[in-house]
């Protein structure tokens, strides 16, 4: 099939590759623009741009396809579908019409669950055992459109974001190839209003723990929020009164002890059982703030850590 592909983050590369892979005619990559990034606030191309230029494929990056100019440019490449994966824009509906067969997304959560932008860590904050990924016909409202196919994926107790990404990917790259092989044939299957939730994008401030709530959902908190942005506390040790500990890693104890949430129950030779809400938690990877990320092991010979807040 002739294609538009439209989609920016790393998610989206394997998904793109794939359709290269199939023998699809890929005649145009939307991404969003360059951006400045790091400390250096150099411009920067997105993993898509970095992927289609390897391949040779024509670029675009619009600031957005409300204007007429860029609705022309993608009128001319004459496809026969979009695919969508992440792209980061709402497509008018002069553009989701474009096409012979319209704009297909690949959304990476069993729709009308977790539509929006962070369903992927959303699905694991919340506790989920299950997630996947949903082709879905575009239209003009927030990944409200008819699902053509979905492949399920569970979500396991030692999920990350990161790990639950590359799953998803996966799953996202083999969806589509399937869709447009059966695209004639596929159902369109109208998404139940009764089951819609938002999974609203990642902010800093959620990031810090709260040592009140259980172990399960603090450790939920580290698993989802591990790449980014990273769940965080205020530490105290024999070195420093208050400094920023990000948790990367940690797993859930069932203990009996007497201490307030945040208080340190066991410290020492690899070691760091921090007091929670009903149970307890076990650190095994943290970074403090200036510091390299260490485990357990080297951060409790280089510090005596008292209270977690």
């Amino acid at each position: 099939m002739r294609i538009v592909f439209a989609g920016t983050p790393d998610f989206s590369v394997g998904i793109l590759e794939s359709l290269i892979n199939a023998g699809h005619d890929i005649k145009g990559v939307y991404c969003q623009p360059d951006r400045p990034k790091g400390r250096g606030r150099i411009l920067t191309s997105c993993p898509v741009k970095e992927k289609a230029l390897e391949h040779n494929l024509a670029v675009f990056q619009p600031e957005s396809l409300k204007h007429e100019a860029a609705q022309q440019t993608l009128a001319s490449l004459n496809a026969d579908i979009m695919v969508v994966v992440a792209y980061g824009q709402l497509l008018p509906k002069i553009v989701l019409e474009t096409p012979k067969y319209g704009c297909l997304n690949i959304h990476a959560s069993l729709l009308p669950r977790w539509r929006g932008a962070a369903p992927i860590q959303r699905a694991i904050l919340d506790g989920d055992k299950q997630t996947g990924i949903g082709i879905m016909q575009m239209n003009e409202g927030l990944d409200t459109g008819d699902i053509l196919l979905e492949k399920t994926c569970a979500i396991t107790e030692s999920d990350t974001a990161q790990s639950l990404h590359d799953k998803l990917a996966i799953l996202g790259a083999q969806g589509i190839i399937e869709a447009l092989e059966n695209l004639e044939r596929l159902t369109p299957t109208v998404q139940d209003e009764a089951g819609i939730t938002y999974a609203k994008k990642l902010s800093k401030d959620e990031a810090w723990i709260d040592w009140s709530q259980s172990a399960v959902q603090i450790n939920q908190k580290i698993r989802a929020f591990n790449p980014y942005p990273i769940a965080q506390a205020h530490a105290q040790s024999d070195k420093f009164e208050d400094k920023v500990l990000r948790v990367l890693s940690a797993s859930v104890i069932d203990l009996a002890y007497d201490a307030e949430p945040g208080e340190v129950i066991k410290y020492g030779k690899g070691v760091c059982i921090i007091a929670t809400g009903d149970s307890a938690l076990s650190l095994e990877q943290v970074q403090l703030a200036g510091k390299k990320i260490a485990n357990i092991k080297d951060f409790t010979n280089a510090y005596n850590l008292t209270k977690l807040s």
